[in-house]
């Protein structure tokens, strides 16, 4: 059986087709069982369906690739044509460095993601709940996991933010060395500020408001990631109370301008006010960068923050690879033993079955009242042709092919030298 992996992903897909080839999670055990049921020559699987990839990994003979690619498309209503432009296939080793690849953070589209690992082992569960992992599978999952430990243990892949959110906060954290002593005002209500306001209450932020222009939506996504919720209108009086301040919205002009923060900054009584403008055009004023006690970053002075983080991210990158490759050898050569103790198996097996016919026809020919000494010479020479048989047909066969390379290895390994 071949290890294959097949599949899409955000790389050769766009949101549209890989919806449709998706696999809800309420579904899989069912779609595991129908696949095992419906494919031929498959003996174990694994579908990994996340928002940016949906694949298949599994033990499988290679003539039956065809058919789990056609069930594949029967199950998810998918398109021949549109499946060949956007799939792709990996088979054994190549198959397992994906996988790998993939649980480690290195095929995410945020580089180092660490969900994706927590999401092949939920895979995994899925599959060991519907009776279709096996031996291949399971030393792979063993072999990768393991991978993936050692790449965010011994790198620094999943350790630095890459987002300008996250670095927004991690900039905070130069003006307030303890951001829980803080409180923060995000104005707006999309992804970014959502995306903001998970990395301050992780940071321990004491109290995080969300303005808006509309309050319904403020207080949507306040509901979700802060504490409280006020209009757009309302910053001028509140602004003093807070220490960071983070705006992001689509506002065509300024709606914090330099008054205003004058205002707060006496207030505070000229305690540091850390400011963040992430939109373009700016929500705050540039004017205000001239006031004392204020600390005023956009957009652009964050980008050296996310460009040393991720060219950090690249070269723990370089350092994982080395990892997963690494891992492959050792996978390979574990899965090599497994094959050859299998071969090991099936032959002796198939000697046994040779012994055992031959010595049951000897003891019958004893009983029946053959000559000891002649019995014997005639077991040993009929256990003898019958375990050379096979041997003999490929060396014959390797002779008239004029495979000398096969026949130098057989008789080396046979010690007929």
């Amino acid at each position: 059986m071949a290890l294959l992996a097949i599949g899409i992903s955000f790389r050769t897909a766009d949101v549209s087709l890989r919806e449709r080839f998706a696999f809800p999670e309420t579904d899989m055990i069912p779609v595991l069982k129908d696949l095992a049921n419906s494919v031929q020559g498959l003996t174990e699987s694994v579908i990994l369906s996340t928002c940016n990839r949906t694949e298949i990994y599994c033990s499988i003979e290679k003539t039956a690739h065809e058919h789990l690619v056609h069930w594949l498309l029967e199950n998810r209503q998918g398109d021949l044509e549109d499946f060949k432009s956007i799939n792709y296939t990996y088979w054994d080793h190549e198959a397992a460095r994906h996988m790998m690849r993939v649980t480690a953070g290195l095929d995410s589209q945020v580089l180092g993601e660490p969900q994706i690992t927590g999401q092949v082992k939920d895979a995994y569960d899925a599959a060991r709940r519907a009776e279709t992992l096996g031996p291949q599978l399971n030393l792979l999952a063993r072999h990768t996991f393991h991978a993936a430990k050692q790449v965010r243990s011994t790198t620094e892949i999943g350790r630095n933010p890459v987002s300008v959110a996250s670095a927004a906060v991690t900039t905070a954290h130069q003006i307030f060395s303890d951001l829980a002593t803080t409180s923060a005002l995000l104005v707006g209500a999309g992804d970014t500020i959502e995306l903001v306001a998970r990395h301050l209450r992780s940071a321990g932020v004491r109290r995080i408001t969300i303005a808006n222009r509309s309050l319904e939506n403020a207080s949507s996504l306040a509901a979700k990631v802060a504490d409280h919720a006020i209009p757009l209108s309302e910053i001028g009086d509140v602004l003093h109370e807070y220490d960071v301040v983070i705006s992001s919205t689509g506002s065509p002009e300024p709606v914090i301008d330099k008054k205003t923060v004058q205002e707060a900054r006496r207030n505070r009584r000229y305690r540091p006010l850390f400011m963040v403008d992430i939109a373009v055009p700016r929500d705050i004023d540039p004017a205000v960068v001239t006031l004392k006690d204020v600390y005023l970053y956009t957009i652009d002075d964050l980008t050296s923050v996310i460009e040393e983080n991720i060219e950090g991210r690249r070269e723990s990158a370089e350092q994982a690879e080395e990892i997963i490759t690494g891992a492959v050898e050792k996978y390979a050569v574990e899965q090599g033993a497994r094959r050859g103790q299998e071969l090991i198996e099936l032959f002796r097996h198939s000697a046994n079955n040779v012994r055992d016919a031959e010595l049951k026809r000897a003891i019958d020919r004893l009983e029946a009242g053959s000559e000891p000494s002649e019995l014997l010479s005639r077991l040993a020479h009929d256990l003898t042709n019958k375990l050379i048989h096979s041997p003999t047909l490929t060396i014959r066969n390797a002779a008239s092919d004029d495979r000398r390379d096969l026949l130098d290895y057989i008789r080396k390994s046979l010690a007929l030298d």
